[in-house]
């Protein structure tokens, strides 16, 4: 618990099938959603330092709500360029600041690019012709970078940290009133 929020990190799940278990990004929120919870934002870099703090030699990835405004409503100008202004955690909404900015964000400087570029750098569709890299994970030294927050293409496959959503859990006190959620 950190910040009045509960996490659930899969790799810690007494379950060896869903400690062992990845999954799209997709899946991995209805996974959450499933539990009143969503994939974890980082709204401060304390809540990002707690977090990295269950980051070990064992988890080399793991998926956020962090994902890019490219679908439809996503046209507002305030969003241009994408891969400064657009992205925002899904989980609540809330928009990342700019990716170009001194406010709090651990956008990596270096990816799979050769020579490297910074974070978000979209690699997967401009070098390798595949799918938008549209949704956040943050990976754990894979190039070298420490742990840092890198774009990656939705499908890929990847154990989670799930956070609990005030409005998920309102619905649900809502809908089951006889049942406590606290």
């Amino acid at each position: 618990k950190f910040g009045g929020h509960l996490y659930w990190f899969s790799w810690q799940d007494n379950d060896n099938s869903v400690r062992n278990a990845k999954w799209d990004w997709f899946n991995a929120r209805n996974y959450c959603r499933k539990r009143c919870m969503d994939l974890v934002s980082f709204e401060t870099q304390q809540e990002y330092d707690w977090v990295k703090g269950f980051i070990n030699e064992n988890v080399p990835y793991f998926w956020t709500s962090g994902h890019i405004c490219d679908f439809e409503g996503c046209d507002r100008p305030d969003f241009f360029p994408k891969n400064i202004n657009g992205w925002f955690w899904s989980a609540n909404q809330a928009r990342l600041s700019p990716t170009n900015g001194s406010a709090f964000h651990d956008w990596s400087f270096t990816g799979g690019f050769q020579p490297p570029q910074k974070q978000p750098d979209n690699r997967e569709q401009i070098q390798q012709g595949g799918e938008s890299e549209s949704c956040m994970a943050v990976l754990n030294n894979f190039y070298g970078d420490g742990i840092k927050w890198h774009d990656v293409a939705c499908h890929h496959e990847k154990p989670i940290i799930c956070e609990d959503v005030e409005g998920h859990l309102a619905f649900a006190r809502q809908t089951f009133p006889n049942i406590r959620i606290p």
